[in-house]
């Protein structure tokens, strides 16, 4: 893998990510910042969760789906949008369109939630289902753009959608002082890299660490490795996390980021409940996945301030009830 593109990328300061903010903020919801007492006792540290589940399209995403169309020029901009997606990040494609008065289609892999399908088609973008694999994304998407002549947003792997999935980070180091450390999950690595980016330039004593799905390890095997692993076979429950890294999430990560911890899908499951039951909020299986990592470490995390992206609740009901009736979830 080569970083000579990158290598001489400087940090971004504050300026630039209150910038940054200032652009998406006619767009994006300011979410709240929630704690639980119930939890901090039973993972023994105080926890702060970024609410980024209660976000317009209730994801994260629509944070970077917004900047990087606003960055666009405007005649790339006005022949439309086009991506690829599992769902989240389609879906703040496909409203920010929307708002911004285009057209946009969207590649959505066949095994992606309903849920999500049915959401896209409802803020007016067309969907293409493919086969679910990354090549097939990326070779649908390619003819989707060849033939109607759209703009191209990446799901992760672009410089302005990482910072505008950065400034989740931001708000959350402004509402909570003092974090001893950060965790956000770890697909495709956008948020992952934009929240490690901001935290280096809002609290820099924050340490931040990635959380993945052990069944959807690649991106622990590409930052051990410095050259990206394939995403492994669609099989964890955090169905949103089941993307390789690319060059420059990669990049961003092995520059900013602590460690990725692994978990297990007993562990999502059980972390996803103990949010829906302790706090009273729905998030997806890829939000519980920081938590479990936490909980399973409590040699890194015990005592310590720990801010949490809670990254999208958008999970398919069908999906969660059948974990509900599993042993996972007794």
């Amino acid at each position: 893998m080569q970083n000579d593109d990158f290598s001489a990328k400087s940090a971004p300061g504050k300026d630039f990510w209150e910038a940054v903010c200032s652009r998406v903020r006619p767009y994006v919801h300011r979410t709240p910042v929630m704690t639980s007492s119930a939890l901090d006792s039973i993972a023994g540290c105080n926890i702060f969760f970024k609410c980024e589940n209660l976000q317009k399209i209730g994801a994260f995403k629509m944070r970077g789906a917004v900047n990087a169309a606003l960055c666009l020029p405007e005649d790339e901009l006005s022949k439309g949008l086009a991506t690829h997606s599992s769902g989240n990040f389609a879906q703040a494609v496909a409203l920010s369109a929307r708002k911004l008065g285009v057209p946009a289609c969207i590649v959505m892999p066949e095994n992606a939630p309903q849920v999500k399908k049915d959401a896209v088609r409802g803020y007016g973008a067309q969907v293409v289902e493919c086969e679910p694999t990354q090549e097939a994304r990326e070779s649908a998407l390619e003819k989707v753009v060849l033939e109607k002549g759209m703009t191209a947003l990446h799901p992760y792997n672009d410089w302005n959608v990482m910072y505008g999935q950065g400034t989740a980070a931001v708000e959350l180091h402004e509402d909570v002082k003092g974090l001893d450390f950060i965790l956000a999950p770890v697909g495709g690595g956008g948020l992952m890299s934009g929240t490690a980016m901001a935290t280096a330039a809002f609290a820099p004593q924050c340490v931040p660490y990635g959380a993945e799905p052990a069944l959807a390890g690649d991106a622990v095997l590409s930052l051990r490795d410095g050259t990206i692993h394939p995403a492994f076979p669609p099989r964890t429950i955090a169905d949103g996390l089941r993307t390789a890294l690319g060059d420059k999430t990669l990049f961003t990560l092995r520059r900013y980021l602590r460690d990725i911890l692994l978990t297990d899908e007993d562990e999502i499951t059980g972390a996803m409940r103990l949010v829906w039951e302790r706090m009273k909020i729905i998030i997806e299986p890829s939000s519980a996945v920081p938590l479990a990592a936490v909980l399973r470490h409590p040699e890194i995390f015990s005592k310590a301030r720990v801010g949490i992206i809670l990254s999208g609740g958008n999970v398919d009901a069908s999906v969660f009830f059948d974990a509900l009736r599993s042993k996972n979830m007794k």
